[in-house]
C-alpha cells in the first residue's frame, strides 16, 4: 500500500514539475501576429501562412429587401427571414429562425417594420 502512494505521489510531483515547465516556456514563447492563419499544405511542406485581415469587403447594396438564394437561406447582407403571407420576419438567434423559409430577406428589422411585418414572437 505504501509502495502504491509514494509511487502516486512521485507522480504527481513530476506532472507539476512538467506543467510549471511547460508555462515558463510558454510565457517566454513570441507571440503569434494578429490576422494570421496558418492552413495545412500537402506533405511534406510545412504550413503556408494566409492574412486574413486584408479579407475584401462584402458588398454593400443598398436595396432595403433581396429574394433569398435558391436553397432557401438569406445573404449575410440580409440575415432577416421575412414570410409574407404571415406577415412575421424572424431574426437571426430566433427559435425558428432556423427552420424558416423566407420569401424575403432583408437587411435589418427596421426595413422589416417599415414593409409592414412584426416580429416573431419567440
Amino acid at each position: 500500500m505504501r509502495k502504491t502512494v509514494k509511487r502516486a505521489l512521485g507522480v504527481g510531483i513530476l506532472g507539476g514539475v512538467a506543467y510549471a515547465a511547460w508555462r515558463a516556456w510558454s510565457a517566454g514563447a513570441p507571440e503569434r501576429p494578429k490576422g494570421v492563419e496558418w492552413s495545412a499544405a500537402p506533405f511534406p511542406f510545412p504550413p503556408v501562412p494566409r492574412d486574413t485581415s486584408a479579407a475584401p469587403a462584402p458588398a454593400v447594396t443598398t436595396e432595403p429587401w433581396v429574394e433569398p438564394h435558391a436553397d432557401g437561406n438569406c445573404p449575410p447582407t440580409h440575415p432577416i427571414k421575412a414570410k409574407l403571407a404571415s406577415g412575421i420576419y424572424h431574426a437571426p438567434g430566433g427559435a425558428n429562425y432556423a427552420r424558416t423559409k423566407p420569401d424575403r430577406c432583408y437587411v435589418d428589422e427596421a426595413a422589416a417594420a417599415a414593409d409592414g411585418l412584426r416580429p416573431s414572437k419567440v
